[in-house]
């Protein structure tokens, strides 16, 4: 019996559609195809896939739509892959509740990549909800099972890849973790301009931990390295 995970391809192009179905069956791993919009909502919610990789332009609906409403049930891994490589377009799809993005065209190993970092997510946090369910920091919480952080118990509204990067500096709290670490761990693969991007996604964060009325510093900026989560009972220098 095949154990591996059940990955959904949302793809209404044939060629690209084989392309990733025979990637997945070389590697072992289970999936069901979809074409359109209809199809992958029935999928998802019939299936119960591990990962989605999505197509943004479907024939019936727009990826972002469908994005949205598989939120609306699950926090399963979506991976958006799409010819769209404007930065509007990749925005959008993150804060609908995509977790990553990849550009057509793509190579088969970036793929495979990218698809390991989401089910390594995925199994993280199912250890994480067997082992402790709850990270305590100060008045931050992050509450594993529901998938939630809290600051003096104000839910944060966080994007997924936010509270992935939160995740995992919680997880390594007083550790400095590199750029290219937190970068491999968060979207597998990567290039150096994807620093930049990484520094957008961490003032976003920074702010949205620090809004209201807790301003205690979490995340330490290690300028040319890294990030840091910080212990609470520790006051640190100011940082930039």
């Amino acid at each position: 019996m095949n154990n591996k995970p059940m990955i959904l391809v949302v793809e209404d192009d044939a060629a690209v559609r084989s392309l990733m179905a025979v990637t997945l069956d070389t590697q072992g791993y289970r999936y069901h195809l979809a074409r359109n919009g209809a199809e992958a909502l029935i999928e998802a919610s019939t299936q119960q896939p591990a990962v989605m990789l999505l197509d943004l332009g479907l024939p019936d609906m727009e990826g972002v739509d469908i994005i949205r409403k598989v939120r609306g049930w699950t926090g399963m891994p979506i991976i958006v892959i799409s010819a769209r490589s404007e930065d509007a377009d990749k925005v959008e799809a993150l804060d609908a509740g995509a977790d990553d993005y990849l550009t057509k065209p793509f190579s088969v190993d970036e793929l495979l990549a990218r698809l390991r970092v989401a089910l390594r997510r995925v199994n993280a946090e199912a250890s994480a909800i067997g082992e402790s369910a709850i990270y305590e920091n100060g008045s931050l919480r992050i509450d594993y099972a529901a998938g939630c952080a809290y600051i003096a118990d104000r839910e944060i509204h966080l994007t997924p890849i936010e509270y992935r990067l939160l995740c995992l500096l919680a997880r390594n709290t007083g550790k400095v973790l590199t750029h290219n670490y937190i970068l491999k761990e968060i979207w597998g693969s990567y290039t150096a301009s994807d620093v930049g991007s990484l520094r957008v996604f961490m003032a976003t964060l920074r702010k949205k931990l620090q809004a209201g009325d807790d301003t205690q510093p979490y995340i330490q900026t290690h300028i040319g390295i890294g990030y840091r989560m910080l212990k609470q009972d520790v006051r640190p220098e100011d940082t930039p």
